[in-house]
């Protein structure tokens, strides 16, 4: 019986997902919302690009940072000092994102460096404090069997903490690119480009459509991003470690 149940379950909610989306497409043919996207295509599309660009160069720039630095500020010799960095980091997280884009248009200018700056310090923390969590948490007898075995500290790192971190890694990586992709909009506001641009035209101009034409492809983007980095981290992590598995 219950083994007829839990198919029957399964295939509801596959249908009331597709209902839903039918409704949904329906609604915004009906009320003129999809052809006004439509008619933006152009537009979305160019601005589009430029904000993936700048998530991508940020964002990329910040995991390739942050991982080291986490895992270098948890090795034997900057341990002490861990927590005082982490701090620090905190401070700068404390900081508006919009006082953050104004310093650096103030050092950089306007245009997209000073947009990746910001968006890249922006970033920068969860992945830190993520990789020094997950690193800090891996089980204290995984360690002392590894230095049993006679593996050295680099091999203990990538062959038993890594593999037991990567989840807490991976959720701050997700973190700091959800962030990351809803804070490019306000690039637009130090000429950075992006969908922002959309956006603070519909609302300068009162224009719904403009302003949704930007909103809805962000959160789109953002939607897609964690779901990419979902099947990477449900795929990349060991089956003995993954939680998911």
């Amino acid at each position: 019986m219950a083994d007829g149940v839990l198919p029957m379950l399964t295939q509801l909610r596959r249908n009331g997902a597709h209902l839903g989306l039918f409704l949904l497409g329906a609604w915004a043919w009906a009320s003129g919302l999809l052809p006004g996207l439509l008619d933006k295509w152009d537009d979305i599309a160019f601005l589009g690009w430029q904000h993936v660009t700048l998530v991508a160069i940020s964002g990329g720039a910040a995991i390739a940072l942050g991982v080291p630095l986490g895992i270098l500020l948890t090795r034997p010799r900057f341990r002490p000092i861990g927590d005082a960095a982490l701090q620090v980091l905190n401070v700068g997280a404390t900081i508006p994102t919009l006082a953050v884009l104004a310093l650096s248009m103030s050092l950089l200018g306007i245009g997209d460096s000073s947009a990746i700056f910001a968006l890249f310090v922006a970033s920068l923390l969860p992945i830190v404090s993520n990789t020094m969590a997950g690193l800090r948490a891996v089980p204290p007898h995984l360690l002392e069997a590894a230095r049993g075995m006679g593996l050295s500290p680099r091999h203990m790192l990538l062959q038993v903490e890594l593999p037991n971190a990567l989840f807490v890694i991976y959720t701050g990586i997700r973190t700091a690119l959800a962030i990351n992709v809803g804070t490019v909009p306000l690039a637009f506001l130090i000429g950075g480009g992006g969908l922002g641009e959309l956006i603070f035209t519909g609302i300068a101009l009162n224009e719904f459509g403009t302003m949704l034409a930007g909103a809805i492809p962000t959160a789109l983007l953002a939607v897609l991003i964690d779901f990419i980095m979902a099947q990477l981290q449900f795929w990349t992590i060991p089956r003995g470690v993954n939680p998911l598995r």
